[in-house]
Formats: structure tokens, sequence, C-alpha cells
């Protein structure tokens, strides 16, 4: 009799400690906004959970997109999130306007912008100058922060001679259905747009393309233009109490990256459980043409960072110093 009791006391104690690890492995909740969905500079995210790097770094990650990394970084600095991915020098504008926003990890290694027109404008509008009394469409700011795509319209427009307030400028989102309703409707001339979404809108007639941050002509008329867009951000807060899930989000980021540079466009996609045969085709397009696009390690360069904090003082006239917001203690950086 006293050896069944003991052996039932044993398997409870044995059930108890199951229990306790299946509770100690529960995976860690970690809630990240950027733009999308599946918007080029930011498909790292939407890939991430597809692949289980969330799961091998024993996390749960939530994405909450938005229209445009200005609320992004809303929604990290409202508590919506612990983590932002929006373009840098937007996270600049947010830290410049009293944003407790720091960057942790680079995800792009190039900015991708598209500045497009409607196709019924074509022999109106031939170049920057002629969208002066114009509405062009940016991706969605707010008080605190300007969106990289409005500093990067303002510094076009300021190069032929056209000042900000000129143009009329809305919020265009950062989806294919945002801004595909924005040019049919009318509501926008001209959009400062994402891939894949700018090329599937020319494919279809939609639009032709003005300018073109991936067109050397293009680049070379603003000052720091290979700076670095899509940026893995937090608060202080969280590098002061959590430094633990940063430490996590940032390998889960990484490890997406190299899984990226190893795996070709079509598996990408795949791994993303792309239905829709066009956005299927965008998606494939942009990746077959933007190789270079992603960070292949997840380290920042001190070269880009450089970059960065040029066109960023350029577009906003703000001396931030960048290496006060860049916390390279988990991505590593290079030259």
């Amino acid at each position: 009799m006293r050896v069944r009791i003991g052996i039932v006391l044993a398997s409870l104690v044995l059930l108890g400690l199951a229990g306790f690890r299946v509770q100690a492995a529960e995976p860690v909740k970690l809630v990240v906004s950027f733009p999308g969905p599946r918007n080029i500079s930011y498909l790292p995210l939407d890939l991430a959970p597809r692949i289980g790097a969330d799961k091998a770094e024993g996390a749960a990650m939530v994405s909450l997109s938005s229209g445009g990394g200005a609320v992004a970084l809303g929604n990290l600095l409202n508590r919506n999130a612990d983590f932002a991915v929006a373009g840098l020098p937007a996270a600049m504008s947010q830290r410049a306007n009293g944003g407790k926003v720091v960057a942790v990890a680079p995800v792009n290694d190039a900015p991708l912008f598209v500045l497009m027109v409607r196709s019924d404008l074509k022999g109106k509008i031939k170049g920057i100058a002629d969208l002066k009394g114009r509405t062009i469409g940016v991706n969605t700011s707010s008080l605190t922060s300007k969106t990289t795509s409005q500093q990067l319209v303002e510094l076009l427009l300021l190069s032929q001679g056209v000042k900000p307030d000129q143009v009329r400028i809305v919020p265009a989102g950062q989806s294919w259905r945002d801004q595909s309703t924005l040019l049919e409707d009318k509501l926008a001339d001209a959009i400062m747009g994402d891939e894949p979404f700018a090329s599937r809108l020319k494919a279809e007639g939609k639009v032709f393309f003005l300018a073109n941050l991936a067109d050397p002509a293009t680049a070379r008329g603003i000052p720091g233009a290979n700076f670095l867009h899509a940026t893995l951000e937090t608060r202080d807060d969280m590098i002061a109490r959590h430094p633990e899930e940063v430490a996590r989000m940032v390998r889960i980021v990484r490890r997406t990256l190299v899984w990226m540079a190893r795996h070709s466009p079509d598996e990408i996609v795949d791994a993303l459980g792309v239905t829709d045969a066009e956005e299927r085709r965008s998606l494939l397009y942009s990746l077959k043409t933007y190789p270079d696009l992603y960070s292949k390690d997840g380290r920042f360069s001190t070269r880009q960072l450089a970059e960065t904090e040029r066109f960023f003082r350029t577009a906003s006239g703000s001396d931030l110093r960048l290496e006060e917001m860049v916390i390279d203690t988990w991505a590593g950086r290079k030259p």
C-alpha cells in the first residue's frame, strides 16, 4: 500500500514539474508594428513568423500593420507595440520631437521609393517642377514624426525650385489597395510610393514613374540618398527594463534576413503563402529587380548611418546626432 502511495505521489510531483516546464516554455509575446501588409521594404516582418524565426527564439511575434512608419512609431510610443519597423529618418523625426525611440537593428540595405504619377497626367507632368500646385500622396505622417517618404518628396521638390508649401500633401497609406484607390479616385496626382505596389500600378497602366531612388540619376540629386530605410526600433524603457526581449527581437530579424539571403524569390513568396496571382507576380518582380534591398546580416553600417544623418539633416534642418539613438549592442556594426 505504501509503495502504491509513493508511486502516486511521485507521479504527481513529476506531473507538477512537467506542468512547470510547459509554463516556463510559454513563448514570449512580442508585438511589432510596421507598414503593410506585404510592403517590399518591410517584407522580412511579414515573413518572420511564417518561417518560424520567432518560434526558434522562444517568441510569438504579433504583427500590427500600419499606414506608415510614423503611425507604426506612434503605436510603439503609445505602448500598443513593443517594437516598430519604420524608416530611420522617420524615427529621427520622432526623436527630434521628444519621442524616446531608439534604433536597434537594420532591415534594409538600400532605400526603395518611386515617385509615380497618374497616367492621365502624362502630357502635363513631365518633371518634378510640374508638380507645383499638385496633390502628392505620401506614407501617413503624424504630428510628431514626418515619414521618410514625405522628407524625400520635399527634398526632390526643393531640388527643382518647388517649395513644400506649393504642393498639397495627403496620406496615401502603405498598401496596394490604399494607393490604388487614391489614384483611381483622383484624390492625388502623384504618390511617393512603395514596391511592389508601384510596379503593379505601372503594369496595370495606372501610373508612370517620374523618379526612382534606385535610379542613379535620381539618387545623384539627393544628399544622403543611400540612407537606411526600414529599421527595427524600440523605446528607451524597453532597453532599460526588458533588454532580453530586445535581444530576442533583434535575433528574430537577423535570423529572417539570413534566411532570405539563402533563399530564392520564389521560395520567399512561397513561404509567405501568397495565393493572389497578381500579387505574387508583383512581389517576384520586385524581389528579382532589387536583389540588394535587404541587409544580408542585420548589422549596422557606419557608412550608411552617416548617409542617413546627412539625409535627415538636409531634409529637416535638425542637428540631431544619429549616434544618440542607435544602439548596436545586439546587431553589431560594420564599416
